[in-house]
């Protein structure tokens, strides 16, 4: 039920006629790596490259047995023919799991009719904003993953969704992702419930075009400074990660009413809000490790967090050390004491007038 075919060099229309063998076969899952295809030694011309295809489209309305593709590592040796031809055969597959990466794939088609589609993976190509745009016939399908393409606007990504009714799980992670804001509306797949954004370009602004109904969102690696309060309301959000960033505190969760579990790892907190486990009641674990935390008597309250939360912070201790003042660097902020007198002014100053 299952083949997989290594470093595979051959014409095209060899190629064709392996598939179709094994289409006609038990085989369920196909998987081929290294693929290298090539034409014959005159053009191929999409006049000569169209009959080779003309069997393919009828097999592809049929029902095999088989279940999954996948081609990995793909190089096009094939040249001066129409590629739309190519991705339409793709396109109108009728099979569940579809994989294609790493192909230098610019482009692929829209499904003419309802697709049987579940799950595609199209990583590592050269995808843009252009794909799938106005596409209503990906009804079923589930899980999107579309990670190291060339795609620029989450507004369009949003509209690529829209009509995507089922859709559950969306990796966009290692594109060049913007979003400026401005008002500008988005408009996601109410179904959407995993969001994978990380690695992109993405700033404040990103919070104005999440999805409502979105219960696991990873924004790690991004130039995201301030999770803007009063702009986003994720009522369902209960992981959040803002790992890699350039937070300078702990976000509150006032439009993460159901948040449980928030990574803010390697950003630029110097002195975290004690205070965030009152304004986060239902976050049942912390990752704060790994920032250039500043030994002082601000940072006494949150240690004392650490206390009374229960083993709440993820890491601790190893994960949490003093950045700042030098004298301090590489303590563990488990280690950092500092006496009560030091750290209150009024105490200070009635103890030095007692001395007086």
């Amino acid at each position: 039920t299952t083949v997989t075919l290594d470093a595979v060099d051959l014409q095209w229309a060899i190629i064709l006629q392996i598939f179709m063998l094994i289409w006609y076969s038990p085989v369920e899952h196909l998987t081929v790596r290294n693929l290298t295809f090539r034409g014959p030694l005159e053009k191929l011309t999409e006049y000569a490259f169209q009959p080779l295809l003309s069997s393919v489209e009828q097999l592809i309305s049929l029902d095999g047995s088989m279940k999954a593709l996948t081609l990995e590592h793909v190089r096009n040796k094939v040249y001066y023919f129409n590629q739309g031809i190519l991705y339409r055969q793709f396109s109108e597959m009728n099979i569940a799991n579809l994989t294609i990466a790493d192909a230098y794939m610019p482009h692929m088609l829209c499904p003419n009719k309802t697709s049987s589609f579940q799950c595609l993976n199209f990583s590592h190509n050269a995808l843009t904003d252009e794909l799938f745009q106005n596409c209503g016939t990906l009804v079923d399908l589930k899980l999107l993953i579309l990670q190291k393409n060339k795609f620029e606007s989450l507004r369009k990504v949003s509209f690529m969704t829209s009509r995507m009714k089922s859709l559950t799980y969306l990796d966009m992670s290692n594109n060049l992702l913007r979003h400026d804001g401005a008002g500008v509306q988005c408009q996601w797949a109410e179904s959407l419930a995993e969001l994978d954004l990380s690695s992109n370009q993405l700033v404040d602004a990103v919070f104005e075009c999440l999805p409502a109904n979105v219960q696991k969102l990873s924004l790690r690696n991004n130039q995201i400074s301030n999770v803007p309060s009063g702009v986003a309301e994720l009522k369902s959000l209960e992981e959040l990660n803002l790992a890699s960033n350039r937070l300078a505190d702990l976000p509150g969760c006032g439009g993460f009413t159901s948040l449980q579990f928030l990574n803010v790892e390697m950003n630029s907190i110097l002195t975290p809000s004690a205070d965030f486990f009152q304004s986060c009641p239902r976050v049942r674990e912390l990752q704060a490790g790994h920032n250039p935390f500043q030994c002082s008597c601000e940072l006494q309250a949150f240690i004392r967090l650490e206390r009374r939360s229960g083993g709440k912070l993820f890491g601790w201790p190893a994960a949490y050390v003093c950045e700042y003042p030098e004298g301090l660097r590489g303590t563990e902020l488990k280690d950092f004491h500092l006496s009560p007198l030091a750290c209150n002014t009024t105490l200070l100053l009635v103890t030095a007038l007692l001395l007086t």
